[in-house]
């Protein structure tokens, strides 16, 4: 029976989901669910977050599989119900709203006053530089809409085109091109007044100290 649901086209497995048959969609769940949580996974650190986002998914896509007409790929549809579903989540969320300097750790800390002091450089960049980098970068991914960090996400971080961003959100290609535009401002801004902040502060301890 299982080799049967395994070998059924994903539009036969939606059919059968739909009407109620429960190995059909125990079959769309194994066949999707890590698009589906790779995807959450974009949008939370911890796994119990991108774990709870997924069953939701799930839950939405086993409703809604009535209305599912063929024309896309059902991967597509689903990833579709992905995204809405994280952003829906986030919003609802407490999120921090900006990222201050008192909420980033030693090593954090650390590379931002390098480059201050201009004492790393692209070209010799270390590896352990780079994961603190990307890491505070994530971190500063967090503190921004929604939207903003799954476009950045997708475009700068995994290289995907504007035509298939538009594709996996279900957005118009501008709209894909309008908030790719914004939201790398709003990063940018936000990466300048960590560094602004920094800077400040360093300068501050520098004239305490003569």
């Amino acid at each position: 029976m299982a080799q049967e649901y395994e070998n059924l086209h994903e539009t036969e497995l939606a059919s059968r989901a739909a009407q109620g048959d429960e190995d059909a969609f125990a079959e769309i769940v194994r066949r999707y669910s890590p698009r589906v949580f790779r995807f959450a996974g974009r949008f939370f650190r911890r796994y119990s977050l991108v774990e709870e986002a997924a069953q939701e998914v799930f839950l939405k896509a086993f409703l809604q599989l009535k209305n599912f007409e063929g024309r896309g790929s059902l991967e597509g549809w689903l990833t579709r119900i992905t995204v809405t579903t994280c952003i829906n989540l986030l919003r609802t969320a407490k999120r921090q709203p900006e990222l201050t300097i008192s909420d980033l750790t030693d090593d954090e800390t650390s590379w931002l006053e390098e480059k201050l002091l201009n004492l790393s450089t692209a070209r010799h960049r270390s590896e352990e530089d780079k994961l603190i980098a990307a890491d505070l970068v994530n971190r500063v991914l967090e503190a921004l809409p929604p939207e903003d960090t799954l476009v950045l996400t997708m475009i700068d971080g995994e290289g995907a085109s504007i035509k298939e961003a538009a594709a996996l959100t279900g957005w118009s290609e501008s709209k894909v091109k309008v908030k790719a535009f914004r939201a790398r401002k709003r990063m940018r801004e936000a990466l300048e007044k960590l560094l602004k902040a920094k800077d400040d502060k360093f300068f501050k301890s520098e004239k305490t100290i003569k």
